[in-house]
């Protein structure tokens, strides 16, 4: 048994704001590396990215990790996934040469079954699939004894290409969803001419909620209505899609077939979301939609697509060399970026448990003890509720690779929550700011947390708008997005140090006492929980060294008057040594969760790190830490690479981006976890570690190499604050071939190998 004392640490390197700032200057010698050459200017490559780079030849790194099988289906669990940020698909092919797939969108949202059982699916809609769609070819080649197939999923053009059969009998299949618009495309291609059909399988038809419209003359139209009894935020929610096609003649109302047969067939699929409108102008604004879309030449279209694509890997990248793990780290890495690419440019943010990716299961069990049951891919664990300390996991790592658009439908979501949640605030506490609930809707809402209500998991857990501000902070200062600043970073972080400061008392030396307050969910209603310490000092130095055009002085000296009221972060010592500590004082509360929240200070707050004054405390206490459990979303892979912990990030991060759920096919759909296949967190996680092993960013200060293992080589390109990017390569432990964008930013280099 550990002997556990608690310390006062002083506060001396956080008492003055100022100096507080200054603590991120370099405390590693800066080296400054030369290059011999100059920087080439070349154009920018996609959104977000930067004016000046060089470009590689991207397309043949990523077709080797190209993901192609020769075996069909039989179900969706042996499905790949597509996208084009909003539309998702689950596609794979039957062993009837039937080419299958599910239909996504990020803005699906409908609402429970009456007699629905589950509080947590309840509670904040269902992210509902709009249907599944069959696509038949007759005569069809894998009917044949012995026939020929190979499905692939090209990633640098974002293409399901499906061949069955060879010679006179080969047919080709080609699914890919419009980057630039609202339109899946399937076309088929033929050694001789096929008849095409085209058939709408919906499980939600009659007692799900589901129409179909009849006799719509040559086209297929279905959409989902919610009731009204359904909850307002739900209330008046319609989508669903319309099928059609040049040549394809009705046959019933789910069902289109070729006119005649023909060697080549377009497939069109319009998805589309409503709120507020009658079905009727549901209708007319589908058929509008399909209309002008479908007006577009297609090879114009397919080439867009393509090029958006192609700057979409142009914005960053890391390929990996030097054993078998390294190989399959890229490959998790590169598949796990691309399935968030697919899913992350739509109306709402990405889910934890699932995104748009989710499958039907007949044999779905919710833990090993429990009786099997079918389910359809309507269902998730957890339900459509946000959790954040989950959601975070996939949107950090956006900065790095340069996805900044990416980020936009977390920070608009919350935008939107804020003005009701402040509303709320005002209503139970009579006092000003605002929280975000660590479990929400993509409504938000509150439920009343005073000191006399009992605790639980996420009740007086008021950590959510402390991160998301820090990484709004970060968004800023990657991308210089002033009008950002302005409408979304300021009012969200204002609202949440508003909060701290006027919901919380004062202790007797005048510091800001946090009581009650949960240490995430693994302490409940503690004093001083160290995640919310480390969050306002980390959040509130940042904001008061904003620009004066963002913050005025009155505003800055009411931060910095409380800056200097917070508290120090709890530490104590554990086996002799000093260690963070998840809350001050006895360290007697029950944990309820398997989390280790004095790491905060490390991440997702980065008060310690490389560079930084105790980082061997922060060491200390990493390594006592309690809970070391990997993948899902324990966030060990990046605290453990921002601490320079090489071997321990390494064993982290390959974990994590190998970690393939084994019911499932696709080799980055992640296992259940804690949470639900695919488990988008647990790749998130992944993703981030392996930034931050070769990159990690203090201010200005760009370190090089900070935890990255000695038998890996490397090429890589990630982006960096103030719109910079850094391109190079690892061989023998050394950078070589680096590219800094601006070139003045060389002078910010550190390399961790040479200072070592």
């Amino acid at each position: 048994m550990r002997s556990i004392t608690v310390i006062n640490k002083p506060n001396s390197q956080l008492n003055n704001c100022r100096r507080a700032l200054r603590i991120l200057s370099a405390v590693l010698p800066l080296l400054i590396i030369s290059i011999k050459g100059h920087t080439q200017a070349v154009k920018s490559y996609g959104p977000g990215s930067r004016s000046a780079e060089t470009k590689s030849a991207i397309g043949p790194l990523l077709d080797a990790y190209n993901v192609s099988w020769d075996t069909p289906g039989p179900s969706s669990s042996q499905s790949m996934p597509t996208g084009n940020g909003d539309i998702g698909l689950n596609v794979w092919v039957e062993p009837n040469g039937d080419l299958c797939f599910l239909i996504a969108k990020t803005d699906a949202w409908g609402a429970a079954a009456p007699g629905e059982k589950n509080s947590w699916i309840k509670a904040g809609g269902i992210l509902m699939k709009l249907g599944k769609v069959r696509v038949s070819v007759n005569p069809n080649p894998l009917l044949d004894p012995g026939a020929k197939f190979r499905q692939i999923l090209r990633l640098h053009d974002n293409e399901i290409v499906v061949n069955e059969g060879t010679g006179e009998k080969a047919v080709q299949l080609r699914v890919w969803v419009d980057a630039n618009h609202p339109v899946i495309r399937v076309e088929s291609k033929s050694a001789k001419p096929v008849i095409v059909k085209v058939t709408l399988d919906n499980w939600r038809l009659g007692a799900g909620g589901d129409t179909v419209l009849s006799k719509r003359a040559n086209q297929v139209t279905w959409y989902h209505q919610n009731t009204d009894d359904a909850d307002p935020h739900l209330r008046g929610i319609i989508f669903g899609g319309l099928i059609k096609g040049n040549g394809l003649v009705r046959k019933d109302d789910t069902t289109l077939q070729s006119g005649r047969a023909a060697k080549a067939q377009l497939i069109a699929i319009y998805p589309l979301t409503t709120k507020g409108l009658s079905d009727r102008k549901w209708l007319s604004q589908i058929s509008n939609q399909a209309g002008q879309i479908g007006q577009l030449p297609l090879e114009q279209a397919r080439q867009a697509h393509r090029q958006w694509w192609d700057q979409f890997w142009h914005r960053s990248w890391i390929f990996i060399k030097g054993d078998g793990l390294a190989d399959s780290t890229t490959r998790g890495y590169v598949l796990q970026r691309f399935v968030t690419a697919c899913a992350g440019r739509g109306a709402y943010p990405i889910k934890f448990n699932g995104s748009i990716f989710v499958v039907d299961n007949p044999r779905y069990q919710q833990n090993a003890k429990s009786q099997g049951r079918s389910i359809d891919a309507d269902f998730r664990e957890w339900g459509g509720q946000y959790w954040m300390q989950n959601t975070r996991a996939m949107y950090w790592p956006r900065l790095m690779a340069g996805d900044f658009d990416e980020m936009l439908p977390l920070f608009n979501m919350y935008k939107q929550i804020l003005p009701d949640n402040t509303k709320q605030v005002k209503e139970f506490y009579h006092h000003g700011g605002a929280y975000f609930a660590e479990t929400s809707p993509f409504w938000g809402g509150l439920l009343y947390m005073g000191p006399e209500v009992k605790e639980n998991w996420t009740g007086h857990y008021f950590t959510p708008i402390l991160e998301l501000s820090m990484m709004m902070l970060d968004y800023y200062e990657y991308t210089g997005d002033q009008k950002f600043a302005k409408e979304t970073l300021l009012p969200i972080a204002s609202a949440g140090i508003q909060f701290f400061d006027q919901h919380f008392g004062r202790d007797a030396q005048g510091k800001l006492l946090l009581d009650p307050d949960n240490s995430i969910e693994m302490f409940w209603k503690v004093h001083n929980p160290a995640p919310d310490i480390a969050g306002l000092h980390a959040v509130i130095s940042r904001l008061i060294a904003l620009p004066d055009n963002l913050a005025d002085g009155k505003t800055k000296a009411d931060w910095l008057r409380f800056y200097n009221e917070l508290p120090a972060l709890p530490v104590g010592e554990k086996d002799g040594k000093p260690v963070l500590l998840p809350y001050t004082g006895p360290q007697t509360a029950q944990g309820r969760n398997l989390e280790n929240p004095e790491l905060y200070a490390v991440y997702p707050f980065r008060l310690y790190g490389l560079g930084k004054p105790d980082l061997q405390l922060a060491i200390n206490t990493f390594n006592v830490r309690k809970f070391k459990d990997k993948g899902c979303w324990v966030q060990d892979p990046i605290q453990a690479a921002m601490l320079g912990l090489t071997d321990d990030a390494q064993a982290y991060v390959t974990f994590a981006l190998t970690r393939k759920e084994p019911t499932l096919k696709f080799p980055a759909f992640w296992a259940t976890g804690h949470d639900y296949a695919p488990d988008e967190d647990n790749g998130g996680n992944g993703e981030n570690g392996l930034q931050q092993m070769l990159l990690q960013t203090d201010g200005k200060k760009i370190i090089l190499l900070p935890a990255w293992p000695k038998g890996w080589s490397a090429d890589f390109k990630l982006n960096a604050p103030y719109n910079t990017t850094v391109q190079g390569s690892v061989k023998n432990g050394k950078i070589t071939n680096l590219v800094i964008t601006p070139a003045s930013r060389m002078a910010d280099v550190v390399d961790v190998t040479k200072v070592n």
